[in-house]
């Protein structure tokens, strides 16, 4: 990327403070790889890696990289106080539907409460200007329409997680409207994506990294829900979203401290055997067959409508679904063959095809 001469979100994030929770989860590695290289001065808060390989350790990112869990309130608050950030993106969550019901009280104390500690640490940071929380696309009570949410839809939730996950949209919302009203309050936004994709997600029960590691283990992966449909994106383009957010933010636009999704092109709305499938073209080693017995529930059909990102923060996906599917299988086929990764010659990638798609935050 240092051979581009483009100006990435209006440099707004060179030589800015910035605290990112869940650092060392999928998106969250992704978020601070792409930080450093638009010059901030990032400090980190996570949980060790669970499990290895991961992601986080490979991109050997300098950063502050802190460890400590976000429902222990005091370790949160003394984070803020080393970083002193300007702004917050906050990850860190319990993210898995399925480890959700093994653990319900887990979830709901890392997602809520856990998120409560962040935003009053927010609160008594006077250096915080602007603070974007990421929470999901399930936050949505999910009706199995064949059209999309939008951000004025009802907040629910079948599993813990989604319910967590919309408990945690009216906690932000509480905050907002509670403490944070006048002009020259922090600017507090949440972000709400579809299925993320790409290299170094190794998290259990998930489509992609459950793949990986039957191709590796030579055997096919049996698959819980193929006719399930979801809103697929790499993990960059919903990135690009929260950057983009945060950087209007960090120029004090008070309207779009609200709710925003960010999701793929309408074409991308497929179902798990059609990504599947998609997906073999990319990596023909890959096998699966349906699995045979009772499942937890889970949503089978899932839209996102992003009319408002596009019209109101100019944002769009750059990406087909087949890129990003190809870029998933890439990055994933070469660490396998070498133990290396292309993390950050994919960014590079990513916004080169941004710049010639003219999105927005490049110029």
């Amino acid at each position: 990327m240092e051979g581009l001469v483009v100006k990435l979100f209006g440099d707004r994030y060179l030589g800015r403070k910035v605290l990112l929770t869940g650092h060392t989860g999928f998106k969250g590695s992704w978020l601070a790889a792409w930080l450093t290289r638009l010059g901030a001065e990032v400090t980190c808060l996570a949980l060790d890696p669970d499990g290895s390989p991961n992601h986080w350790d490979l991109l050997e990112c300098p950063v502050r990289d802190l460890r400590a869990d976000i429902r222990d309130s005091a370790a949160v608050r003394a984070a803020f106080d080393q970083a002193q950030p300007e702004m917050v993106f906050h990850l860190a969550a319990q993210a898995l539907v399925r480890r959700s019901y093994r653990d319900p009280m887990q979830n709901w104390s890392s997602n809520v409460m856990g998120t409560a500690h962040v935003l009053e640490a927010c609160r008594q940071t006077p250096s915080v200007c602007a603070v974007v929380v990421a929470t999901t696309d399930k936050v949505y009570a999910n009706q199995e329409w064949s059209w999309g949410y939008r951000e004025v839809d009802a907040l629910g939730g079948h599993d813990p997680y989604s319910a967590s996950k919309a408990a945690c949209e009216l906690l932000v919302d509480s905050y907002r409207k509670s403490f944070w009203q006048s002009d020259d309050a922090p600017l507090l936004a949440t972000a709400r994506a579809g299925n993320v994709i790409g290299g170094g997600d190794w998290s259990e029960d998930r489509l992609i990294p459950d793949l990986v590691r039957a191709v590796t283990q030579g055997r096919p992966l049996h698959i819980r829900s193929p006719g399930s449909t979801r809103p697929w994106q790499h993990v960059l383009e919903c990135l690009s979203g929260y950057l983009l957010l945060g950087q209007r933010l960090l120029e004090g636009e008070r309207s779009l401290a609200d709710a925003w999704n960010f999701g793929p092109q309408e074409e991308a709305n497929r179902s798990v055997a059609d990504v599947l499938a998609k997906l073999q073209r990319f990596w023909p080693q890959l096998t699966w067959q349906a699995a045979t017995g009772g499942q937890p529930h889970e949503a089978g059909l899932l839209y996102l409508d992003c009319a408002k990102s596009r019209s109101r923060l100019g944002w769009f996906p750059v990406l087909s679904l087949e890129q990003g599917l190809e870029m998933t299988a890439d990055w994933y086929r070469h660490h396998h063959a070498s133990g290396q990764i292309i993390t950050f010659d994919q960014l590079a990638s990513y916004i080169e095809s941004a710049r010639a798609a003219n999105a927005v935050w490049v110029s």
